[in-house]
């Protein structure tokens, strides 16, 4: 899908689930990590993840598009847009928009340190110089044990 595309389905969703017309412009923006989408208050403009198209369908898709309306019409009526007001909170229900989107599961990777003496494990994402540091339990020597490679939902949690 192509930003020209994109912008002909973000009005149409917004004519047929909002009543209002989109008079700003929508772009695909690749470097949202977390989010499915973003709307920019001082140009009105959604800024929308292409990574949620591709992992979740176009349905899901659609979902979080409604959810970035619902920011951009009730910022442009001088109401409560933000994610903790009532009118916000009733524009979702009414129009059926998820208040937060699906993570999408991605691969981190953790570099694993054991320490020589107590066998504790450490979980690192930097690799590091082990024999620079010590455990911080024993005082021993730390054991570099090699990489892994692990699924997480979402970047907040480790």
């Amino acid at each position: 899908m192509e930003n020209a595309e994109l912008q002909a389905l973000m009005e149409s969703v917004s004519q047929e689930n909002f009543g209002k017309p989109f008079r700003h412009q929508v772009r695909f923006n690749a470097r949202l990590r977390t989010t499915g989408g973003r709307y920019l208050l001082r140009s009105h403009d959604i800024e929308m993840n292409p990574s949620y198209l591709s992992a979740f369908g176009e349905t899901e898709f659609i979902q979080i598009m409604k959810h970035e309306l619902c920011h951009y019409h009730l910022h442009l009526e001088n109401r409560g847009y933000k994610h903790r007001d009532a009118d916000f909170r009733n524009l979702l229900r009414q129009v059926d928009a998820p208040r937060f989107c699906k993570p999408i599961e991605r691969e981190t990777k953790w570099h694993e340190y054991s320490c020589v003496q107590c066998e504790t494990k450490f979980m690192r994402q930097r690799k590091m110089n082990e024999s620079r540091y010590r455990c911080g339990k024993c005082g021993g020597k730390l054991a570099y044990l090699g990489r892994k490679v692990v699924m997480q939902g979402s970047f907040n949690e480790k």
